[in-house]
């Protein structure tokens, strides 16, 4: 509904049912958050609510360095990485309650903007490998930020983590992970149903202001939890 993929919220969620953070609930989020979004983009391609020309840059700078930031990820101890984790869901949050958007800088040169959403694509696919989510809490504000509509951001960010999360995924998967067959094709089919609704609810129902608050307000909730439960008290 969000265009957020969802590994936001099944990487905690996993986390603390007990699996281990970067062997199991990393790579079943990352693959679900795949199977979210690209289920949600299928829909938002049929209602044309997709900006590809925004999309597509921002996509390939994006898969070619989240696998950078999961090698990274390889090195460094679980509690920083859940810090990095919810700083970035926080600012994500604050960004759309407050709806601070400059003036458009996508009506500029052409050029220009290829250059910018490759710069950004990039920072933020490092940054999503190395923390495990597929990027829609950082790719919405984002795109909202540079002047796009919320809904079109939204719609715009499944595209995007599509082949973003997958990038993240493989690299993972390379590195360590632990599958549970029964867990992860239960996942697999509620993740298509729910991916479906949503995403069906948004395109015909939600106007920008209730994307901008839900998206703000869930946001900043997983934030608080996870710096508590998992940083403060750990």
């Amino acid at each position: 509904m969000l265009g957020m993929g969802g590994s936001q919220l099944y990487i905690p969620v996993m986390f603390w049912l007990g699996m281990d953070f970067k062997a199991e609930a990393i790579p079943l989020g990352l693959l679900l958050n795949v199977i979210s979004s690209s289920s949600s983009a299928f829909t938002y391609y049929k209602k044309k609510l997709i900006d590809w020309k925004t999309s597509v840059p921002f996509a390939i700078a994006m898969v070619i360095f989240a696998p950078i930031g999961a090698f990274t990820n390889k090195n460094i101890p679980v509690k920083p990485i859940i810090l990095v984790f919810a700083i970035f869901t926080a600012v994500s949050g604050l960004l759309m309650l407050f709806g601070w958007q400059p003036k458009s800088v996508m009506s500029g040169n052409k050029n220009k903007k290829i250059i910018l959403m490759l710069f950004i694509g990039a920072l933020i696919g490092f940054l999503t490998g190395f923390i495990g989510r597929g990027g829609g809490s950082f790719i919405v504000p984002v795109l909202y930020i540079l002047g796009l509509d919320p809904k079109i951001a939204a719609a715009s960010s499944s595209a995007i983590i599509s082949f973003s999360a997958l990038s993240g995924l493989i690299s993972h998967l390379l590195l360590d992970f632990s599958v549970k067959p029964v867990l992860w094709g239960a996942s697999i089919i509620s993740v298509l149903i729910g991916s479906q609704l949503g995403s069906r609810y948004m395109a015909k129902n939600l106007n920008h202001k209730s994307i901008k608050l839900i998206f703000g307000i869930i946001l900043l909730i997983i934030a608080g939890i996870m710096i508590v439960k998992d940083v403060i008290l750990k």
